[in-house]
């Protein structure tokens, strides 16, 4: 019996989620989960095509890669995430990102839950209502659910616990710098494990904000902003002001034309005023070699700055 290929683009809340949503699956009988390929120039160009030039470069990505799976699987898994916290939401790509899909791709199977804490519908009960839409046994579903659960929260814990023991041992001669963006932007393959790559080899060492107990992100947001409206940029500037006494230097990496992360940047930079900091934009035409210069003068900056309050 042929088994059901479950498409997972490598984009978006993938970079949150794998671990909870990979374990999901692959704990149900009968599925194969099958990932998208890290992001490359043909995913990039495809994504681009397929949508609005208005699109931020998140969403350009996220549709290049479904159109990679297109064909390869026989569903495609696109969560509805609107709301993970009561009295907050999330960016309205997540609320929409179900039916632009639908919208782009003609008669494109997706496989879909919705999360809407404010609203009482919970991860859970979505997630059963999949697994039921796969022919899975309710003993099935729970079980694959509570492992997928168990490993997604035993893999941010030690995530949590690396960062923690990195800022014990961190070489203090090195300038240290905290990189602000969201999961999706900061572990990309083709833009933000390049732009991470390219600091180490300068002899920076990394921060990241997505590392970070959500509970005391939110309630350190409120240091810089107390009526912001987005779960995830909570949790982002909530980081700085949890990693701020451990930091030489903050990069921003903001996708182009993202409103919400625009706006929580110039919020930052106008808040903090003592530590140095950079704003990289990127967008599908960023050019390497002036990506790789703005870098490495930042680098140069910092290390300068740290000399001299090691003298």
């Amino acid at each position: 019996m042929n088994k059901i290929k479950i498409g997972i683009p490598r984009a978006l809340l993938y970079h949150k989620y794998n671990i909870l949503w990979s374990n999901f699956f692959n704990n149900l009988k009968n599925v194969e989960v099958v990932v998208s390929p890290e992001t490359n120039k043909e995913i990039i160009s495809r994504g681009s095509s397929l949508t609005v030039d208005e699109s931020c470069l998140s969403m350009k990505l996220f549709i290049g890669h479904v159109d990679y799976l297109v064909g390869k699987v026989d569903y495609v898994f696109i969560p509805r995430m609107v709301s993970v916290r009561r009295g907050e939401e999330l960016c309205t790509k997540f609320m929409g990102l179900t039916e632009t899909v639908r919208n782009i791709f003609d008669n494109l199977p997706v496989l879909s839950y919705t999360v809407n804490k404010s609203t009482f519908r919970f991860e859970f009960m979505g997630m059963m209502r999949v697994a039921l839409k796969l022919h899975q046994s309710p003993i099935t579903a729970v079980r694959a659910y509570i492992i997928a659960h168990r490993k997604y929260k035993e893999h941010f814990e030690k995530r949590l616990v690396g960062q923690d023991n990195k800022i014990k041992n961190i070489d203090r001669t090195k300038p240290v710098v905290l990189i602000v963006s969201h999961p999706y932007t900061t572990y990309d393959g083709f833009f933000g494990m390049h732009i991470s790559k390219i600091l180490g080899e300068q002899g920076i060492e990394l921060l990241y904000s997505d590392i970070v107990n959500p509970e005391l992100a939110h309630k350190m947001s409120k240091n810089l902003s107390s009526d912001l409206y987005w779960t995830y940029n909570k949790e982002m500037i909530g980081a700085i002001e949890i990693y701020k006494p451990y930091i030489d230097g903050i990069i921003y990496l903001v996708v182009f034309p993202c409103g919400p992360d625009a706006l929580v940047v110039n919020l930052c930079q106008n808040k903090i005023k003592n530590i140095p900091s950079a704003v990289i934009t990127l967008d599908e035409l960023q050019g390497e070699a002036g990506l790789k210069t703005r870098l490495e003068s930042f680098a140069d900056i910092l290390k300068i700055r740290k000399s001299r309050t090691n003298v």
